[in-house]
């Protein structure tokens, strides 16, 4: 992760990244050679890497933002770390270091407005198709209210059914592989750069920076990059958009875009663009945009992040790892510690993405039932 995602390009001013969290190495109770990613380390997160025997998560938001006084079983998250120390689980938090890199989080979204990379499910059905297949992801369990009359998921009703859909928490159509788009994919025409470029420069990441502004050749109708968006989301149930009041959708064309993963309010307010594409925006950032005449999108904050770790680093970590553990295992064969030889036999190992991980909030869809 180091070395795909320096720490020295996370925002250390405010950002907390690296190793937060390592276990103690214990023969006896040796874990599997598993990585399970995730965006954020919950409780149902670590109930995932518990019983999928994982070494490590990595978890793009840190668990740790502050520092701590005391880790008690009393705090949620101060009680998920210590019961992943006693499974023998260590967390590493990239955060911002993914933000920044060339080829990162940024580029994620860039590539997905501009239509740069697919992020379709392969091989398509036709020669012809590019059309995402449509995900349904199971509804959250509903609690029934105090009693059968007062409660509007009963079928035999006349009244509304409410069905709350979450986001899937990965990408469940698109495995992650190197392969090339379909031929049919054509990636628009555009520049891009960071709002913020990293300063110093690392030769080891050229281009790097916080943000991306894209500008296109050719201005594009609204419509098609709302429809690029869904599709490199996976077709999510929704999301808001604020456009201004004296316009509709179709007749808005947007030659540029600043883009935010997670909360981009702060980074994409004094931007000259027509159009902000980030997680989420606060109702008076939002208002201020519309009222300069520009488009808000927002896809949720954690959703803006997850498709991330199925579309890119489960690929580039199962690359990257295959790697390192080959030259550890060479260089560690004569180690006399007690279990480490046992370990560098094991020559297999997994880079999972959490199913358990998904963004607090849903989508809550109203259906009206007809009339008998």
């Amino acid at each position: 992760m180091r070395k795909l995602y320096p720490q020295a390009l996370a925002d250390s001013s405010w950002d907390n990244t690296g190793l937060l969290l390592e276990a103690p190495f214990n023969p006896s109770s040796r874990r599997s050679n598993t990585v399970l990613l995730t965006i954020d380390l919950t409780r149902a997160v670590a109930d995932e890497a518990i019983a999928l025997d994982s070494s490590i998560i990595i978890a793009y938001h840190p668990i740790i933002f502050r520092g701590l006084k005391s880790i008690t079983l009393a705090n949620t998250q101060q009680s998920t770390l210590l019961r992943l120390a006693s499974h023998g689980i260590s967390v590493y938090s990239p955060h911002t270091a993914v933000d920044a890199a060339p080829g990162g989080l940024g580029d994620w979204l860039a590539d997905i407005v501009t239509a740069t990379k697919t992020t379709r499910s392969f091989p398509p059905e036709s020669p012809d198709e590019d059309v995402v297949e449509s995900v349904e992801t199971p509804d959250i369990k509903k609690e029934p209210l105090t009693s059968d009359d007062d409660d509007p998921f009963i079928e035999n009703k006349t009244r509304p059914v409410f069905t709350l859909h979450s986001h899937p928490s990965q990408t469940v159509l698109r495995p992650f592989t190197n392969k090339p788009p379909p031929p049919n994919i054509v990636a628009v025409p555009h520049t891009r750069r960071p709002i913020i470029p990293q300063s110093p420069e690392l030769d080891s990441h050229p281009g790097a920076g916080m943000g991306r502004i894209v500008n296109f050749k050719d201005a594009q109708p609204l419509t098609i990059i709302l429809d690029r968006i869904g599709r490199g989301l996976n077709n999510p149930k929704g999301f808001p958009i604020a456009i201004p009041q004296n316009k509709a959708i179709s007749d808005i064309e947007i030659k540029s875009v600043g883009i935010c993963a997670g909360s981009g309010g702060s980074m994409l307010a004094n931007l000259d663009v027509d159009l902000l594409f980030t997680g989420e925006m606060s109702h008076h950032e939002a208002l201020a945009a519309i009222e300069k005449g520009q488009v808000v999108i927002s896809i949720f904050h954690s959703n803006s992040e997850r498709g991330f770790l199925g579309d890119v680093l489960a690929g580039q970590l199962d690359e990257a790892v295959a790697k390192e553990w080959r030259v550890v295992r060479e260089e560690e064969r004569e180690s006399g510690e007690k279990g480490v030889k046992e370990a560098l036999e094991e020559d297999d190992f997994e880079v999972l993405v959490s199913e358990e991980d998904r963004d607090p909030f849903g989508i809550v869809i109203l259906k009206h039932e007809k009339e008998e």
